[in-house]
């Protein structure tokens, strides 16, 4: 007789089968089958403590690339490590690269970031609780607020700084949210700001054009790490899925895609951010068949030359070289599972299953090993699961699992581009809008 099981690890184990099935795994499943993938974990551990061991990045890249096939468990792994950054105290967002984020869009993979991002014990909206977690008059705060001001040295837009005066002394409910969201990658009326700082008597002491639009997002990354630090955190843990996308967008895009992740691993000439630690995803045969020059499109021969060729994006020949470097030669590939890896994962499988239904599964004869799809552990975790529902439910059956075996073609698909334009995210009221007398306006 089955040991009766507590209510709610019966529905956290269901809720982890239920992803499993679907082939994403959520927080509960990473809990409960853990992670083997010890020279990815180790060197993520080693990134985070170096993070508050230097006051600025460390030589190279502050992040790590992880590339593997299909179904070798990417997705899992980031899971896990973002499992691991909440409980070291990091802001960690988990981003996947789709039509709505394009990795060559840095405005809309920050917002992105900033709306999927998670707090160590804390469960709203990741901008508004780092706002409520700021201590004016704290050590942390101060440091933060002098840096805002210093123009020279942060690299910021006065803008912020005008904002961040507003925020901190201004009781309006409606106008602080306008803020805290403008931090996060929505649109506020300059007008606005302006608004807050002639009541707080201020207005004279901050001179600022609107922001370039071009420059903005950058400047929104820089602020953003400060601000989550200022809140009392050790740091960002951005974790980027599925970069294998930019293998169907069209060449030029490639290039600003290749440029953008080196910007965000830290590779970006003259950009620091001190505290952002960012992880990304890819496929294991995206850099030979789009990046090597015996690849289906040579990226390493063509895209500094097209860059090159549009003024606009002269400047990111050089970070998208980085970007291509790193995925050529910087990725941790992720191991096949070993026999023991299998059986290990197996055994929490069947646990998992008895707990959730009450009902104990067969053994399966599942081993390490097998041609193509079969021989993923997705393909394992999902027939296995499959196996025992038949089993549970039809009584004397004999389940014949059958899968089909998914590739990633890189056929370039215009409608990954056609909705993202390139600074989509900020209209911001033009001067003319700000009035003559405004400082901004002169």
């Amino acid at each position: 007789m089955l040991t009766p099981i507590d209510e709610d690890r019966r529905r956290s184990c269901r809720q982890a089968l239920e992803a499993l099935r679907n082939g994403v795994p959520n927080q509960e499943a990473v809990e409960i089958l853990g992670c083997n993938r010890q020279p990815a974990t180790a060197r993520f551990g080693e990134l985070l403590a170096r993070v508050t061991e230097q006051a600025s990045p460390p030589e190279g890249s502050p992040g790590m690339l992880i590339s593997g096939d299909f179904g070798a468990g990417k997705s899992h792994l980031l899971t896990y490590l973002e499992q691991e950054a909440l409980s070291q105290n990091f802001v960690c967002s988990k981003v996947a690269i789709s039509k709505e984020t394009p990795l060559f869009d840095l405005g809309k993979v920050f917002k992105s970031a900033i709306e999927n991002g998670r707090m160590p014990g804390r469960s709203g909206r990741m901008i508004e609780e780092i706002a409520q977690r700021l201590k004016p008059g704290s050590p942390q705060y101060e440091d933060f607020s002098a840096w805002v001001h210093d123009f020279r040295v942060s690299g910021l837009n006065p803008m912020f700084a005008a904002s961040l005066t507003v925020h901190e002394r201004l009781n309006d409910f409606e106008l602080l949210r306008d803020i805290e969201y403008w931090w996060g990658g929505d649109k506020i009326k300059v007008v606005r700001i302006r608004d807050g700082l002639r009541q707080l008597g201020r207005v004279k002491e901050y001179r600022f054009r609107v922001p370039k639009l071009a420059d903005l997002p950058r400047q929104r990354v820089r602020f953003a790490t400060e601000l989550v630090k200022a809140a009392g955190y050790r740091g960002w843990v951005v974790l980027l899925d599925e970069i294998e996308l930019v293998g169907s967008y069209s060449i030029l895009q490639r290039g600003r895609s290749y440029a953008e992740l080196a910007r965000w691993m830290g590779r970006m000439p003259g950009e620091q951010y001190p505290g952002l630690v960012t992880v990304g995803a890819v496929t294991d045969d995206f850099a030979s068949e789009i990046i090597h020059p015996d690849g289906s499109k040579k990226d390493r021969d063509y895209i500094g030359a097209r860059l090159e060729a549009v003024d606009r994006y002269q400047h990111l020949a050089v970070p998208a070289k980085l970007g291509m470097q790193l995925l050529e030669w910087d990725c941790l590939p992720l191991r096949s599972p070993t026999e023991e890896d299998v059986q290990e994962t197996t055994r929490k499988l069947r646990q998992i299953y008895r707990d959730a239904y009450c009902w104990d599964p067969p053994p399966l004869e599942v081993h390490a090993g097998g041609a193509g799809i079969e021989g993923r552990m997705r393909y394992k975790v999902r027939s296995s699961i499959n196996t025992w529902d038949l089993l549970r439910l039809v009584p004397g059956a004999s389940p014949q699992i059958q899968a089909e075996e998914f590739r990633h073609t890189y056929q370039q698909d215009t409608a990954l581009e056609r909705d993202s334009k390139d600074y989509p995210d900020e209209p911001v009221e033009t001067g003319r809008d700000l009035g003559k007398g405004s400082p901004a306006g002169r």
